[in-house]
């Protein structure tokens, strides 16, 4: 697997984890209540789109890191301030969805890559749809 495809592998599995944290700690500042369901169905999403990232770099004897970026931090803190402040209800999910949409962005860039390996672009467009899927179902609970 050629370097740049590495490392972009990798930058999108940092993401899944970042995306993952955030939606763990609002499941935990959820409290079973609200908007509970929506993030126990993104946890899962992204953790089937890291853990097959990680197989993929795995593969290619590249090291995938669980702890995630300073985004983690960041995700955590934003969802912990939006609990506090305004609860974790419906007015969360169209944040939710332009970080997800951004999430999908960079899939899509990984896809322009002209040596991508077949196997590593069916994982990538699984992925992406993945994110895809969740967006639309947010996009419904926002109406």
């Amino acid at each position: 697997m050629a370097h740049s495809i590495a490392d972009e592998l990798k930058s999108l599995h940092t993401a899944a984890i970042d995306a993952r944290h955030g939606y763990e700690e609002g499941l935990k500042d959820a409290g079973g209540k609200g908007m509970t369901p929506l993030f126990q169905e993104m946890i899962a999403v992204h953790t089937k789109n890291a853990n097959a990232l990680a197989g993929e770099l795995q593969k290619a004897g590249e090291q995938a890191d669980d702890n995630g970026s300073f985004m983690s931090t960041v995700q955590r803190t934003a969802m912990g301030v939006r609990s506090m402040f305004g609860g974790l209800d419906e007015s969360v999910i169209p944040g939710l969805i332009d970080e997800e949409k951004r999430n999908v962005s960079h899939y899509d860039n990984v896809l322009e890559m002209a040596d991508l390996p077949p196997s590593v672009r069916a994982v990538v467009v699984r992925n992406g749809d993945r994110l895809e899927d969740a967006i639309g179902k947010m996009q419904v609970l926002k109406s």
